[in-house]
């Protein structure tokens, strides 16, 4: 019977310390890459489409690329995802032409089918390219 008031009382302590995690700053690698560039507001959803070009700049950020102005930034969930590196891919299944906040990314070996892991997805941060 303690078991069952210890529990919520532990999920009641741990989801304000998830919420209040903060994601670290973005890298170098990162804020190179979008010089020139930006953001605009955070959105939960972006629409897939053939032209979209993804691109791992580190272990902390995917960019997506849908114009040659216009790119979303999306920082993993808990700040970083260690199997992500700009040598591997990303493969996403999705039932709609969206790709959300919450879906996950199976990171894996181009040449090969090997799979390193999966990645949960955070926002979308769009970024516009400066005139």
């Amino acid at each position: 019977m303690r078991i069952l008031f210890t529990l919520p009382l532990l999920l009641a302590l741990a989801v304000p310390a998830m919420a209040a995690e903060k994601v670290p700053p973005p890298s170098a690698k990162l804020t190179e890459a979008l010089k020139g560039r930006v953001a605009e507001k955070p959105r939960s959803c972006i629409t897939l489409r053939p032209t979209l070009r993804s691109q791992i700049i580190d272990e902390t950020a995917i960019i997506y690329e849908d114009t040659s102005r216009l790119w979303y930034v999306n920082r993993p969930d808990h700040g970083s995802c260690t199997s992500l590196r700009r040598d591997r891919a990303i493969v996403t299944r999705t039932p709609t032409n969206q790709l959300c906040r919450g879906d996950i990314v199976r990171v894996i070996d181009p040449p090969s089918p090997m799979e390193f892991g999966s990645c949960v997805l955070g926002d979308f941060v769009p970024y516009r390219k400066v005139k």
